[in-house]
């Protein structure tokens, strides 16, 4: 009963969230109303997401999106300075292949999105075998260091939670 009632519980929780944070106020109606769509929009899906991933960790799960969270801000700042006061010249642009020992589609997901929306850098690719991932970088003097990067910030991380 609780399955059918809570597909998909952390998202009922983000959606009643984002939409308090959407309306950019916190009432009773705006909640409940969150609430209601947090419940009714995992329900409608559910039969999208018959193998939903397993998520054995929520609290490192938590701990990664904050970290996420915190590197988008330091890179925002980190590539603005770049763009201010680096010349083009200057700039060491680098294409990146990061080794994968995710093995899941959903990790390998969160990565290549993790990556896309940290300001600098992008996932441009994914080998056909899933085992490795083309990353370009606006400024890094140093390929591996890049790679070694996120294999132990990110790649590391999504393991424990996904694996």
């Amino acid at each position: 009963m609780r399955a059918r009632l809570f597909p998909h519980p952390l998202l009922t929780v983000l959606l009643a969230i984002v939409w308090c944070v959407l309306v950019n106020e916190i009432k009773l109606g705006t909640v409940v109303f969150g609430i209601i769509l947090g419940l009714l929009i995992p329900i409608i899906t559910a039969a999208y997401w018959p193998d939903r991933p397993p998520v054995g960790r929520p609290i490192k799960l938590l701990s990664y999106l904050l970290l996420v969270m915190w590197d988008i801000l330091v890179a925002n700042v980190v590539v603005a300075m770049i763009v201010l006061f680096k010349s083009n010249k200057n700039m060491r642009p680098q294409w990146v292949v990061i080794p994968l020992d995710l093995r899941t589609p959903e990790a390998i997901t969160m990565l290549a999105g993790t990556i896309t929306l940290t300001p600098g850098t992008v996932s441009a690719d994914l080998s056909e075998d899933g085992t490795a991932l083309l990353v370009h970088a606006l400024d890094a003097e140093d390929p591996a260091a890049v790679r070694d990067d996120i294999k132990q910030r990110y790649e590391r991380r999504l393991k424990e939670i996904f694996e």
